[in-house]
């Protein structure tokens, strides 16, 4: 490692160019005093987005932008940019994930950078996050295992306080502290990480990919650390439209399948399918008897045990799980 650290900043474009610039403006003036370069990488957006981005750096020698030939989702985007590396063709010393919609506060990334250089167990950073509203998102979570599954679909007070060792979802921590993994909005990694375990699995079209990331860091001996005092403004889901989903997509299914059986096997995918679904049927259950709205997105059991069923019999006839579904395609990042 250099005496002073270099930092490779990714922004992943995807058909938003004027976002993606305002993001990358935030990320020059967070990166004044920082080594480094920032690279814009078009996700094959096919709208012009290149030449957008392009025209908007133009004159500005720390920034490049790149194009990442197909749309592959996000941590295919993202390792694309890992790959086109600082201008020299040397590797960073550490590489700095910041979403589109994302804008870090003057301080946020030398916070990030500082608590990586002074704490040589940590592997992966994130940043607070809130929305332009003030408010804090949750970004700190629990790995996913078969108890959260039935936590997380009961949404019952008695289940929850009975498994709240296994909540996924954090509560926003007051205070920098080691958490099982992050949301990838504003993520700082160590080279040496990414060097071991390799960057993210371009099989997750989209979602877990992080979660996998920092699984497979956690299993190599690396931390992952929440920063309290790096604070960035997200606004979420300008890409995905995860806002205004009317139905979960095909290909969050797929990535929720494919981190189970990677990172579990094959029955423990399973089992996690029937706690889920299980501790959902006992929610409704519990909120029809009480008189409480349902909660969730609309049919969300329904199709999480036709994709699933779906996805065993593909494995059953020999053809595999499948990553992503063709609709997939449309988007490119969070």
């Amino acid at each position: 490692m250099t005496d002073t650290p270099r930092v490779l900043c990714i922004i992943l474009n995807w058909r938003t160019p004027e976002m993606s610039l305002k993001s990358c403006a935030a990320a020059q003036i967070a990166m004044q005093d920082i080594a480094g370069e920032i690279v814009l990488v078009d996700n094959d957006s096919g709208d012009g987005s290149y030449e957008k981005l392009q025209a908007g750096i133009k004159g500005q020698s720390r920034v490049r932008v790149v194009q990442s030939g197909r749309n592959g989702g996000f941590g295919a985007g993202n390792n694309a940019g890992m790959r086109a590396g600082l201008a020299d063709g040397t590797p960073p010393d550490y590489v700095y994930i910041l979403n589109s919609d994302a804008f870090p506060a003057r301080d946020a990334i030398t916070r990030l950078l500082a608590h990586l250089e002074a704490t040589p167990q940590a592997g992966l950073v994130g940043s607070y996050i809130h929305g332009s509203d003030g408010a804090a998102h949750v970004t700190c979570f629990r790995f996913p295992s078969i108890a959260g599954e039935f936590e997380g679909a009961a949404r019952m007070g008695p289940v929850s306080r009975m498994l709240k060792r296994h909540i996924v979802p954090l509560a926003v921590p007051e205070a920098d502290r080691p958490v099982d993994w992050l949301a990838g909005a504003s993520l700082m990694i160590r080279q040496g990480v990414l060097d071991q375990i390799g960057g993210f699995d371009e099989r997750f079209f989209l979602y877990f990919e992080e979660t996998d990331l920092c699984l497979r860091a956690a299993r190599a001996g690396w931390h992952t650390h929440f920063v309290r005092q790096s604070e960035v403004e997200h606004i979420g889901s300008v890409s995905t439209g995860m806002k205004t989903w009317a139905r979960v997509p095909d290909y969050w299914f797929a990535s929720r399948r494919h981190y189970f059986v990677k990172n579990h096997g094959r029955a423990y995918a399973v089992a996690a399918t029937l706690a889920h679904l299980a501790g959902g049927v006992l929610g409704q259950v519990w909120r029809i008897v009480r008189r409480k709205p349902a909660a969730g997105p609309p049919h969300f059991l329904r199709s999480l045990l036709v994709s699933d069923s779906r996805a065993a019999l593909r494995d059953i006839a020999g053809r595999g799980p499948k990553s992503a579904s063709k609709g997939a395609r449309a988007v490119a990042e969070k």
